[in-house]
């Protein structure tokens, strides 16, 4: 247990007075054929969350890798979403497309845990809901995927719209 306690504190960061935990989806080497050669960058697509039901995914590109992924954590608080976790989950079913990529969130009941699969996984743990059940069903493409999440959390219903359009 004391393991896993170390691992997220590597991976936790303070920034701005709030603790952030961050990981990196996927790191690419992108090369540009220019007039005189070859140039290389690197692509960081990196997840940043509170652990309390914030998520915000971030892509950038930069001459080595540092620089990708502070650029990509940057981009990623400046979206950052509320995941709304009700009884240690999500409210309901949701479906989600981004592109091809095609993603399923359902609801867990209490002790389940994470279940799901790739970068799925990595972005549920980063928010901080504990019982869910994911499925990725499209495509394989990551980025594709971690932005067909944020768009599935945003399509959550607010709780004053629902009671409203029951009565």
């Amino acid at each position: 247990m004391e393991k896993k306690n170390k691992k997220n504190q590597k991976n936790r960061k303070e920034i701005g007075g709030m603790e952030y935990e961050q990981r990196i989806l996927d790191l690419a080497r992108v090369t540009r054929v220019m007039a005189g050669g070859k140039r290389m960058r690197f692509r960081a697509a990196v997840a940043v969350g509170d652990q309390n039901g914030m998520i915000g995914v971030g892509v950038a590109k930069g001459a080595d890798v540092t620089l990708a992924v502070n650029k990509a954590v940057h981009g990623a608080k400046k979206n950052m979403v509320k995941v709304p976790i009700l009884k240690g989950t999500i409210p309901h079913v949701v479906k989600s497309k981004y592109g091809a990529a095609r993603i399923l969130l359902k609801p867990a009941p209490m002790g389940t845990g994470v279940k799901a699969g790739g970068v799925l996984r990595l972005i549920i743990q980063v928010s901080g809901i504990p019982n869910v059940v994911g499925k990725i069903l499209g495509s394989n493409n990551k980025i594709n995927n971690a932005r067909a999440f944020i768009k599935a959390v945003e399509s959550f219903l607010p709780r004053s719209s629902k009671r409203a359009s029951k009565v």
